[in-house]
């Protein structure tokens, strides 16, 4: 796997809501989190972290084909850094991309000093979280019955 950060400019936003709604859409039909999932964000709230000077949005690609987006929230001044969110598209999904993107993550913005959020029931999730080193916070946030929301820092 060649996979390579492609940094998003305003020029993609539009690419990068159409992916991320698709690509959160299962989720929110399974926890009906509709305040606060990726998927029912509208293309404003991407247009407007777009424009942070402390935002980083970068296409996950497998050479031509961009397989997921993460954004980095890295404000520069020593402190924690968060990725929110990131995802990988259904079809790509098992096959080590989210790794791959936390490691060249980490290689272009420093391996300390990170958090992350994550739902609880997603079992994949945390234990690629973990796998990378990631320790849970202690900090939950219930959604709904069906959804919990945990924090995790490296």
């Amino acid at each position: 796997m060649n996979i390579e950060l492609k940094r998003i400019g305003m020029e993609d936003c539009e690419r990068l809501w159409k992916m991320q709604v698709e690509a959160f859409s299962e989720l929110l039909e399974k926890y009906q989190d509709y305040d606060i999932s990726p998927a029912n964000e509208p293309l404003s709230r991407i247009e407007e972290r777009l424009r942070q000077p402390f935002t980083c949005y970068y296409f996950i690609m497998d050479g031509e084909k961009a397989v997921g987006a993460i954004r980095i929230v890295d404000m520069k001044d020593g402190g924690q850094k968060r990725i929110s969110p990131i995802f990988i598209m259904a079809e790509y999904r098992g096959k080590g991309y989210a790794q791959a993107a936390m490691i060249a993550a980490e290689e272009l913005h420093g391996a300390e000093n990170w958090a992350l959020d994550t739902i609880l029931q997603e079992k994949g999730n945390c234990h690629l979280y973990e796998k990378m080193g990631y320790r849970r916070t202690g900090e939950e946030q219930v959604i709904n019955e069906r959804m919990t929301i945990i924090g995790y820092e490296k």
